[in-house]
């Protein structure tokens, strides 16, 4: 932990040195999906940089505490107070039980995760989990003056908060404006000021997703889940809190004023958010009918792209982006990452036919500290691809015969990839396993063949059910076995 860290705080809008509150532990909450529909690209972008952020952090040596939420219950249409619970609208259109809809989609959310080769956090809860801790959050809140009861629903009483904190402290709005540009909402008439929001909401009869409480029968509000939650497994103040920009005018907000409110304390020092998704320039959205989810864009199956792209093609594009940029989706800017990616992942292949000489035209460490220092600048993961295609020249070079390396800068030119493009980056090598599938699967094949002479059945049988669990079907004949993915 030698390095000296820079992270952008949205919360003071300036680059900070990051000092971890309880060295060299850091805990740090990311603002989990709402599971009532595929994960989209905006959310994959997202979990994209905070693997990244996560990864570089345990390779500065932290022991990071990476807590993720899943929401299944209280995120409502519209991000409102009002309306009908997302899961339990799926469910009622699907006629299944809401935890259905949640249990699918936090898988296929998985899914999609793994195919980025994204680290899972280190505690991943959900919202149903922790309805008690919710609860007593609503009563100490209560109990502290900044929220009061109407008719079974709790609302947080933003103006009286507003008088001993600051209400716009994250987004940079004062009280006034932000009263001014608030529109009239469903339920304005029971609550005492217009930007107030619910803790607790009465559930209507035919809400399938209610739990009792102290104020009735009732659910939880969107942004009390991940304060309750990221208190429960962070404490009172923890290093990083992140998400998606668009949360920060209303969750992300609400967040830091529950929290106050209750604890009396800011809950995150670092704010960290990833920018829009765009494409051709234009922001990706359904009512733009410009949007697209992952599998549609591995496969090439919308409208938007000329054909499909792999899944570490896709993580590449994204990291060529810094997180705080807008990041825009085009078929020159994929193809352009598609070669890219190659070129990379070709070099990477190469290192390890080079041959060491007893003399050397590069130094490698200076690259190893120029890589420090674009991820040491917020995370500058642009300018570390940069000075990885710079390593990739030197491979090029070093296998052609046109640059010497010795044996010290060889092994280090081999750490600076492993640490920087597999272990940080988390990119992997994809034609390279389809190359090898053929051989090891000769080599399992042999292996039975030997266990078959051997009369070891059972050891037969069992690399045969196994094959055919990931796909592969053996077929056995008396010019020998074959193998065919299934």
């Amino acid at each position: 932990m030698t390095q000296r860290l820079f992270i952008y705080n949205t919360l003071t809008r300036t680059k900070e040195e990051f000092k971890a509150i309880d060295a060299p532990h850091v805990g740090m909450y990311v603002c989990g999906p709402t599971v009532y529909s595929d994960v989209h690209l905006g959310n994959c972008r997202t979990y994209i940089s905070f693997d990244l952020i996560f990864r570089y952090l345990t390779h500065l040596g932290y022991k990071v505490r990476y807590v993720r939420n899943i929401t299944d219950a209280g995120h409502l249409e519209d991000d409102s107070d009002t309306g009908e619970d997302k899961i339990s609208k799926k469910a009622k259109l699907a006629k299944v039980e809401p935890m259905e809809i949640a249990q699918t989609y936090t898988v296929g959310f998985h899914d999609v995760l793994r195919i980025f080769n994204t680290l899972p956090p280190s505690i991943e809860p959900t919202a149903t989990g922790h309805i008690i801790e919710q609860i007593e959050m609503v009563k100490e809140i209560m109990a502290n003056g900044y929220a009061y009861e109407v008719d079974g629903t709790v609302y947080f009483d933003v103006e009286k908060y507003n008088q001993s904190f600051n209400y716009g402290v994250l987004s940079g709005r004062n009280l006034d404006d932000l009263l001014t540009n608030t529109r009239a909402l469903g339920g304005q008439d029971e609550k005492h000021g217009r930007l107030d929001f619910a803790l607790w909401i009465k559930a209507k009869p035919e809400h399938l997703m209610k739990w009792p409480s102290p104020w009735g029968v009732g659910f939880p509000g969107w942004h009390l889940e991940c304060s309750a939650m990221s208190h429960k497994y962070l404490g009172n103040q923890f290093d990083i809190h992140g998400g998606g920009l668009d949360l920060v005018p209303t969750h992300h907000t609400n967040e830091i004023a529950q929290n106050e409110a209750c604890f009396h304390k800011t809950p995150a020092h670092y704010w960290v958010h990833t920018n829009m998704l765009t494409v051709n320039g234009q922001k990706m959205s359904k009512s733009l009918g410009n949007s697209f989810l992952p599998h549609e864009l591995f496969t090439g199956d919308n409208h938007i792209l000329n054909k499909g792209y792999s899944p570490m093609t896709v993580r590449f594009f994204m990291l060529q982006a810094h997180y705080r940029s807008t990041l825009d989706f085009g078929n020159e800017a994929m193809e352009a990452s598609e070669k890219g990616f190659k070129r990379l992942m070709n070099a990477v292949t190469l290192l390890d036919s080079l041959k060491a000489s007893a003399t050397t035209d590069v130094d490698i460490a200076p690259l190893r500290q120029r890589c420090y220092d674009a991820l040491n600048d917020d995370f500058n993961s642009p300018v570390l691809i940069a000075e990885l295609f710079e390593a990739s020249r030197i491979i090029n070079s070093v296998h052609d015969g046109k640059m010497a390396i010795d044996e010290e800068n060889l092994a280090e030119l081999k750490s600076v990839i492993e640490d920087f493009v597999t272990n940080i980056l988390g990119l992997k090598n994809e034609q390279a396993a389809v190359d090898e599938l053929p051989q090891v699967l000769e080599f399992m094949v042999n292996l039975r063949s030997e266990a078959k002479a051997n009369r070891d059945y059972a050891t037969s049988d069992k690399i045969r059910d196994g094959l055919q669990k990931i796909g592969i079907q053996l077929k056995d004949s008396k010019e020998g076995t074959t193998w065919s993915k299934i």
